[in-house]
């Protein structure tokens, strides 16, 4: 379905009147991002849907709000969807979205899909028991930044220093960045933290890095970056930077590697929580799921291209090797 189509089904409450007339439960979908950019994660929560028994169109129907990359405007556009007869709120993509959602209604319940840890983020009081009218999916994304910090420097064994990018409008950035200091420091190597959010300032990441005679760039977990990952991957092409980010997208697009959260799985996990809740139960005693897969991409042909042989070790480790 193209964008006119999504926008279609974001017709608003008078849309949603409509489909309510003709018995079929609404879903309200608050994305961060565009339907294209959501695209393959969309295709995995209609997955999980499907695994509940429902379909859109047939057997629910979904209303979209969509933000655009402009994170300033979820609050609003949850608010939004708040003031609907809604079933359930669908809200993944980060914890920015899980708060703008939350922060809109009490009533409604709301299913996230994040890779921070939810219970310290405020979002929920526990993983076991959620209480309020929260529940979802959580991932290892966040907690596995350092570990993308210590893959930098198999590949780069002898550099003394490493570039990490953070986005600073991300609810985990602080967190993160401790755990890449303390990863830093047992490594024994020195961090550059470059700050980027928008991306407009991406380039300058990658100038930074090279001109700082980093031995690569690694990426904080940020829904931001996963989304622009075919334009990160063509930067540090064209700069000739290592890089590691989160998503599978970043090597499959040219870039070096990646480690983070099986994001297909944890989008499934959520539209079946939702089809849960769409069934009657509900999110305060709906625990909340715990994706534990976590993925190592690497591509060859941009380690030959930047001169760096992967160690054998990394190389059996990993889920998939891009020739």
């Amino acid at each position: 379905m193209g964008r006119r189509g999504f926008i279609a089904l974001a017709g608003g409450a008078s849309w949603t009147a409509s489909v309510r007339a003709q018995g079929l439960p609404v879903i309200g979908y608050l994305g961060s991002e565009s339907p294209e950019r959501y695209a393959s994660r969309l295709a995995a929560f209609r997955e999980g849907l499907a695994d509940a028994g429902y379909a859109e169109g047939r057997t629910v129907a979904i209303d979209y709000r969509w933000a655009d990359g402009q994170y300033n405007r979820l609050p609003a556009l949850a608010k939004e969807l708040g003031s609907l007869p809604l079933t359930v709120i669908v809200a993944p993509g980060g914890a920015e979205v899980a708060l703008a959602a939350k922060s809109a209604t009490a009533k409604i319940p709301i299913v996230f899909e994040m890779g921070g840890d939810p219970v310290a983020l405020g979002v929920v009081e526990s993983l076991s028991r959620p209480g309020g009218n929260l529940t979802g999916v959580s991932s290892l994304s966040v907690e596995v930044s350092r570990k993308r910090l210590e893959f930098m420097r198999e590949v780069r064994p002898t550099a003394g220093r490493f570039a990490v990018a953070l986005n600073p409008r991300s609810p985990t950035s602080d967190t993160q960045l401790k755990n890449l200091q303390a990863a830093a420091l047992s490594l024994g190597v020195e961090l550059i933290v470059l700050k980027a959010s928008a991306e407009a300032e991406f380039d300058a990441m990658f100038t930074a890095t090279r001109d700082e005679g980093a031995g690569g760039l690694v990426f904080s977990s940020d829904p931001y970056f996963a989304y622009r990952s075919q334009q990160l991957a063509a930067l540090a092409v064209r700069h000739k930077v290592a890089a590691i980010t989160q998503s599978r997208d970043f090597p499959l697009a040219g870039g070096l590697m990646s480690y983070g959260g099986d994001f297909s799985q944890s989008h499934r996990q959520a539209g079946r929580q939702a089809g849960r809740i769409l069934k009657g139960e509900k999110a305060s005693e709906l625990p909340v799921q715990r994706v534990t897969k976590v993925e190592l991409f690497i591509n060859l042909k941009a380690a030959a291209d930047l001169g760096i042989t992967v160690p054998l070790s990394l190389l059996t480790s990993a889920d998939q090797v891009i020739e």
